[in-house]
C-alpha cells in the first residue's frame, strides 16, 4: 500500500487573511499611483501574491505550526517589548510606506527612467530574495514574526541550510526586498523609505542577536561558527 502524503490544513481564516492583505496592498500601490494602467506594478502584486501562496504551501507541509506562529506574532506571548514597536514599523509600516512613495512617484515622475533590464534584474532579485527567505523558513520552524524566545515550542538552536551561511538569511532576504521593489517599479524616490527601513532592519538584527546569545542556549556557540550576521565576511 502507498504511503499517504500529507496535505496542510487550508485555515479559512489565514486564507481570508492573506486575500485582505493583498486587496490592501494593491490598493496602496495603485491608488497613490493614480492608475491601474502601471504594468510593472501588476507584475510585482502578481510575483508577490504567487509567491507568498507558494512559500505559505510549501512551510505548512514542513513546519504547519510554524504558519500560525507568524500569524499571531504581533501577538505573541514572550515577544520583546521592543520588537512589539520595532517588527510593525519594520515589516508593515516600512513596507506600506515604500509602496505609497513607488505609487506616487510613478504618478508624478520624480526619478529618471529605469532601463528595462535594470527593472528585469530587481524582479529576478525579488524572486531570489523570497525563494531565500523560504529556504530559511523550511530550515528553521522557529522563523517567527518576532524576536521571543519560544520554550513552548521546544526553541533551539538551527544551523541546517542558509544558516550555514549567515546567522539572519530573513532579515538579508528582507534588505535585497527592499533595495530591489523601487528599481523593479521604475520608481527610485522610494530607496528613501527603503533605505530607512534597511537601517531599522539592521538595527533589529543586531538587537535579535544580542538576545539570542543571551538567552538561546547553544546560540552562543553557534555564533562562534558562523560569524557572519547579514553578509559574510562584512558583518
Amino acid at each position: 500500500m502507498a504511503a499517504s502524503v500529507s496535505r496542510p490544513r487550508v485555515n479559512a481564516q489565514l486564507v481570508v487573511r492573506f486575500a485582505l492583505v493583498m486587496v490592501f496592498i494593491s490598493a496602496c500601490l495603485f491608488l497613490a499611483a493614480g492608475t491601474v494602467r502601471w504594468p510593472a506594478g501588476w507584475a510585482l502584486v502578481v510575483l508577490y501574491a504567487g509567491l507568498s501562496v507558494g512559500s505559505r504551501y510549501l512551510v505548512a507541509r514542513r513546519h504547519p505550526d510554524l504558519i500560525e506562529e507568524r500569524a499571531q506574532a504581533f501577538s505573541a506571548q514572550g515577544a520583546k517589548p521592543w520588537d512589539k514597536v520595532l517588527a510593525p514599523v519594520v515589516s508593515v509600516g516600512g513596507s506600506l510606506v515604500l509602496l505609497v512613495v513607488a505609487g506616487l512617484d510613478y504618478r508624478f515622475g520624480w526619478s529618471p527612467v529605469v532601463p528595462v533590464w535594470a527593472q528585469v534584474v530587481a524582479f529576478v532579485a525579488l524572486l531570489l530574495a523570497y525563494v531565500f527567505s523560504t529556504w530559511a523558513m523550511l530550515a528553521n520552524r522557529f522563523f517567527s514574526g518576532v524576536v521571543r524566545i519560544q520554550t513552548d515550542r521546544g526553541h533551539a538552536v538551527v544551523s541546517a541550510g542558509p544558516y550555514a551561511i549567515v546567522r539572519h538569511p530573513g532579515y538579508l532576504a528582507a534588505i535585497v526586498t527592499y533595495l530591489a521593489i523601487p528599481v523593479a517599479l521604475g520608481t527610485l524616490w522610494a530607496l528613501v523609505p527603503g533605505i530607512i527601513t534597511i537601517a531599522l532592519t539592521v538595527m533589529r538584527t543586531a538587537l535579535e542577536d544580542k538576545t539570542l546569545r543571551a538567552e538561546l542556549p547553544g546560540y552562543e556557540e553557534y555564533a562562534g561558527r558562523v560569524r557572519y550576521r547579514l553578509l559574510p565576511g562584512v558583518w
